[in-house]
C-alpha cells in the first residue's frame, strides 16, 4: 500500500488515534465523532440524530452507531424535568470516553437538571396558569354508596386469581420444565429472543405438544433458533409462538383398536400342552477307517470320521498322481498318506506328498 497525505492548513478536525483505531466502534460511529467534534458553536444544540442524518447515517445504522457510542462512554443521555413540568432528554457528547461520574460533573457545571441522577436534581416548578373553566373547588367524596352495597358491609374480596396463577406456574411437569429451559436458553443464540419467565410459560403448552409428537428438546431448540430473520425480532414471544404453530410436526397415527370379539364367533380351541422338542444330537458311530477303533458323531449317514475322510482323499490324490506319472506308487503313496496324518496339519501332509513326487521325477 502506498501512503500519500497532505496536511490541511485550515478547516480541519483533529481526531485522536484512539478513536480512529478503536476496536469496538464501527465506521459510522467514528464518522459521527469526527463530524460532531468539528461543529461550530451555533449548531451543537441539535440532537445527535439530526447530525447523523446530515451525513447519511439513518435508521438501523444510526441506532447501532449510537449504541456503540453510549456503551463506550462517548455519548451520555439523561432525562430531567424542564419547563412547565415536562421532561426533557439531554445528550452529552465527548470525543474521549467519560465515566458516569465525569458526565454528572459536566452536567452540573452546565446547570442541566442539577447534575444528579436521572430524575434527580432540582425540579422546575410548574408555571402558574389560569384555569380555563371555572375556579378550583373542594372535592366531595363519600356522600353516595353503591347501589348494591349496604352500609356496614364490604364488597372487598381477596385476589385469589393471582395466587392461583402463581401456584400453577410453580407446578410444572418434567416435560413442561424441560421446554421452559429450552425457551429461556434461546437468548444465548440471539439477544432479541430473550423471554421473561411469564412469556416462556405462556408458550409451554405449545412446546410440550412438540415433545409429545416425538421431538426432543435439542431438536426443538434447533428448530426455534435456526433460519432467523436478518433484522431484529421485535416481539420474541410473538415470533416464537408463530413458529411453534406453523412448524408443528404431524401427530403420530393412532394405533388401530382391536376389533371386539363377536358373540357368535366360537372361541379358538385350546392348544394341547406339547413338551418342547429336545435338540437333535447325532448318534455315535464306529469309524470304518484304518487305525485304532474310534467313534464319531455321524451326520448324513457318514461312515468315516473327518480325519479318515481326509486321509482317503489324500490316497485318491496320490493314486491319480501316480497314474499321471505312469509309475506304480501304491506303496509310496500309502507311506505319504500315513505321513500326512501328522498332527501339524495340511502343511506337513503337502510337504510329504511333494517329497514323493520329487523322488519319482529323479527316477
Amino acid at each position: 500500500m502506498l501512503w500519500h497525505a497532505i496536511a490541511p492548513v485550515r478547516r480541519y478536525t483533529k481526531v485522536s488515534h484512539d478513536v480512529m483505531r478503536h476496536p469496538r466502534l464501527n465506521s459510522d460511529a467514528k464518522v459521527l465523532i469526527s463530524y460532531v467534534q468539528g461543529l461550530p458553536e451555533g449548531q451543537v444544540d441539535r440532537a445527535l440524530s439530526e447530525h447523523a442524518r446530515e451525513v447519511g447515517i439513518k435508521g438501523r445504522r444510526y441506532q447501532t452507531a449510537k449504541e456503540q457510542l453510549v456503551v463506550n462512554g462517548f455519548v451520555h443521555e439523561r432525562k430531567a424535568p424542564g419547563a412547565r413540568g415536562l421532561w426533557a432528554t439531554h445528550q452529552l457528547f465527548s470525543n474521549v470516553p467519560l465515566s458516569n461520574a465525569d458526565a454528572r460533573a459536566v452536567w452540573r457545571e452546565a446547570g442541566v437538571g442539577g447534575g444528579g441522577e436521572v430524575g434527580g436534581g432540582t425540579e422546575a416548578a410548574p408555571s402558574a396558569q389560569v384555569s380555563t373553566v371555572g375556579q378550583p373547588r373542594a372535592r366531595s367524596v363519600g356522600h353516595q354508596l353503591p347501589v348494591d352495597e349496604e352500609l356496614g358491609e364490604s364488597s372487598f374480596r381477596p385476589p385469589t386469581q393471582a395466587a392461583d396463577s402463581e401456584a400453577a406456574l410453580d407446578e410444572l411437569s418434567p416435560e413442561e420444565a424441560q421446554v421452559e429451559r429450552v425457551l429461556l436458553s434461546l437468548q444465548e443464540c440471539r439477544r432479541d429472543l430473550r423471554l421473561g419467565v411469564a412469556e416462556a410459560r405462556s408458550l409451554v403448552a405449545l412446546a410440550v405438544e412438540w415433545l409429545r409428537r416425538g421431538v426432543s428438546g435439542v431438536e426443538l431448540r434447533e428448530v426455534l433458533s435456526s433460519g432467523l430473520p436478518t433484522g431484529r425480532v421485535r416481539s420474541a414471544v410473538g415470533f416464537l409462538r408463530h413458529r411453534l404453530v406453523q412448524k408443528m410436526p404431524e401427530a403420530p397415527a393412532p394405533e388401530p383398536a382391536p376389533e371386539p370379539a363377536s358373540v357368535s364367533d366360537p372361541a379358538p380351541p385350546a392348544l394341547p400342552d406339547v413338551p418342547p422338542t429336545p435338540p437333535r444330537v447325532a448318534p455315535l458311530v464306529t469309524c470304518e477307517g484304518p487305525g485304532n477303533e474310534h467313534v464319531f458323531r455321524a451326520y448324513g449317514g457318514a461312515t468315516l470320521c473327518p480325519d479318515c475322510q481326509q486321509a482317503a482323499a489324500w490316497a485318491r490324490w496320490a493314486e491319480r498322481r501316480a497314474a499321471d506319472l505312469g509309475v506304480d506308487l501304491a506303496e509310496d503313496a500309502a507311506k505319504a498318506v500315513e505321513a500326512g496324518r501328522d498332527p501339524d496339519g495340511w502343511r506337513s501332509r503337502l510337504a510329504a506328498a511333494g517329497a514323493v513326487a520329487e523322488g519319482v521325477d529323479e527316477q
